[in-house]
């Protein structure tokens, strides 16, 4: 039996983000991973004013990522 669970918390938005902003999720990582000394909140703006990615999706990458790093 095939498993279709869908995602769960930040990764649930990443079907959106790829179609609205034409970008994979890991180009999106990788941005994050340049700014590493950057606060949850001061990587949101950062996507947010560099990239114009809306605040509900620059915050479920910036929790996705900030999971993944164990901060």
């Amino acid at each position: 039996m095939a498993d279709n669970k869908k995602p769960q918390g930040p990764a649930s938005y990443f079907p959106s983000i790829e179609k609205t902003y034409g970008k994979p999720v890991a180009h999106w990582l990788a941005v994050l991973d340049a700014a590493p000394a950057l606060k949850h909140m001061e990587q949101v703006v950062l996507l947010k004013n560099e990239h114009q990615i809306g605040h509900g999706h620059a915050n479920a990458l910036v929790a996705y990522h900030r999971s993944r790093q164990g901060t």
